[in-house]
């Protein structure tokens, strides 16, 4: 029962760690510079996914524009309609990679990054806790 109460402890820790870090993350000033490229190819890709009890298949946007004479795979793509080849778009450069809109400039933060290892964290400790809870319920 004793480590029922850490996990739980630190499933709380976790979750408000989460909470707190959403504020800073929706707040980070970031370093990102708005630019225009071209739309070399664009692509929708169905891929399967399996897990131990399901297979389901996702949508993958493969963007690849040109930016000043190099070509970069343009990341958090939500379609791939938008990304016609040899179109002028907006993309936004940040730490030498191209994003499709400020979201995902946001996800890759530092402050993005440790929200998310956050949330995570907070999932898997309520997914372990709970599993613990349930073995101890079982062996009275």
């Amino acid at each position: 029962m004793k480590k029922v109460w850490i996990c739980g402890i630190i499933t709380v820790l976790c979750i408000i760690a989460t909470v707190l870090l959403r504020k800073p993350m929706d707040n980070a000033e970031l370093d990102y510079q708005e630019v225009q490229v071209r739309v070399v190819s664009s692509e929708s890709k169905e891929r399967t996914v399996r897990t131990q009890y399901s297979t389901s298949r996702q949508t993958v946007y493969e963007v690849i524009v040109r930016y000043e004479g190099k070509e970069y795979e343009l990341k958090n793509v939500h379609n791939s309609y938008s990304y016609l080849e040899g179109r002028d778009v907006t993309a936004y450069l940040y730490n030498g990679k191209l994003y499709a809109n400020e979201e995902g400039v946001r996800s890759a933060s530092t402050e993005g990054i440790a929200y998310s290892v956050a949330l995570i964290a907070s999932f898997g400790m309520f997914v372990a806790t709970m599993v613990m809870l349930s073995k101890s319920g079982q062996k009275k």
